[in-house]
Formats: C-alpha cells, structure tokens, sequence
C-alpha cells in the first residue's frame, strides 16, 4: 500500500519536485488558493516522474511493452530511413502515453544495443502517424538474444521537450530493464518482425509487463 501511494521517483523527478515545493511554499505566502493549486500540480509532478517496479517474464520468445500507455497503431511499415532501414518491412506497434501514465520506458527484450540516433524535430500530436517522421525522436535498434532486429523510437509530443536515453551502444540489456523516459506526454514506436502479433488498437499496456509478441 505504502509503495502505491508513495511510488518511488525516476531520478529525473528530484529537480522538477524541488523547484514545484519551493514554488509552492512562497505562493502560499502570498494566496491559500495560488498554493493549493501548486501544491496539487507538485503532487501531479511526483507521481509523474514515479518509477515503480516491473515484473517481466523473462522469456526471450515474447516482447515487451517498451511504455505504459494505449495502443494508438499497429501498421506494417519500412523500417526508418534514418538507420537504412528503409528497405525492410517491420511491423510497427505505437505506444501513446497521456501525461498521467508512467513515462519510464523499458526495453521489450534481452539483447546488445547497435545504434542510436537522436533527430530534432516538430512537436505536433503523437497520436498522429505523422509524428513518427516528423517530431523529435530518439532511435534506439538493438539485437534481440534470439538474433532479431528491434528498434525503438522515444518520441516527444505536444507537451514533451525533453527526451532522456539512458543507455549507449554496445551496451547489454535485459528484458524489462529501463532505458529512459520522455518528460510530459509522448509516444514510443517498437518496430520488430518475426514475431506474432498478441495485442490490439486501444489496448492498455504496463511497459515490462505487457505481452505485445510472441516469436513465430
């Protein structure tokens, strides 16, 4: 109970809750009904940055939820032109998080991460397909222990103007494990193949958690 009420905090929280208590500690010198207001949007903030434990399957023939959020797309599409992948066809599940879901992303499977390419960009709606070739995005391919080829796109939304990756090439990486966050509303994109499908349109998922493949 105590973890579900005081859930523990990604480190980049600790800044934003500083400055929102120091915010509201001088408005509620100056009105009761300026500092209740911070004093709510500062207990918004805490549990945005929560970062609460995961409990994944630890089975390399499934994959992951890389984000807690709705399935907003799932679509067949080429692979991002800006890793050469424009040649090969992946399936494509996106992932959109409002700014009351956890932002703490994590990687869909057991693997070493190949490359990362971070690109700027426009900050329309990441419900939108659009944005996945327009926003500002963070890619991240890996290969999967099983040998597959996954890539994982942080993607910043209206809100979002901060994306944080928290992992470096080469690195090893285990399912489940976290590899960053996006402050304030976004999406992630997972893009695999040789997997079966197992979720839909509109589905909730737990990132960690939430089964979205299987392998053929």
């Amino acid at each position: 109970m105590i973890d579900i009420l005081f859930p523990k905090l990604h480190k980049e929280g600790y800044r934003f809750l500083a400055i929102a208590a120091v915010v509201t500690f001088v408005l509620l010198l100056i009105s009761n009904f300026l500092g209740i207001i911070s004093f709510i949007l500062t207990i918004w903030i805490y549990y945005f940055f929560r970062d609460p434990e995961r409990f994944p399957i630890n089975d390399e023939n499934y994959l992951l939820s890389p984000a807690d959020g709705v399935i907003s797309q799932i679509t067949e599409v080429s692979g991002p032109i800006e890793l050469g992948l424009k040649n090969k066809k992946f399936t494509r599940v996106s992932i959109f998080m409002n700014v009351f879901d956890c932002h703490v992303n994590r990687v869909p499977s057991s693997g070493k991460i190949d490359q990362i390419f971070y690109k700027s960009g426009k900050y329309i709606n990441a419900t939108f397909d659009k944005a996945s070739d327009e926003n500002e995005r963070n890619y991240v391919k890996m290969t999967n222990s099983n040998g597959d080829e996954l890539i994982l796109v942080q993607i910043a939304g209206m809100i979002a103007r901060r994306i944080v990756c928290e992992i470096k090439e080469n690195d090893e990486t285990k399912q489940g494990n976290k590899f960053g966050m996006i402050r304030f509303g976004s999406r992630v994109d997972l893009y695999f193949e040789n997997y079966q499908l197992m979720v839909n349109i509109n589905q909730k998922t737990v990132a960690g958690e939430t089964i979205i493949a299987r392998k053929k």
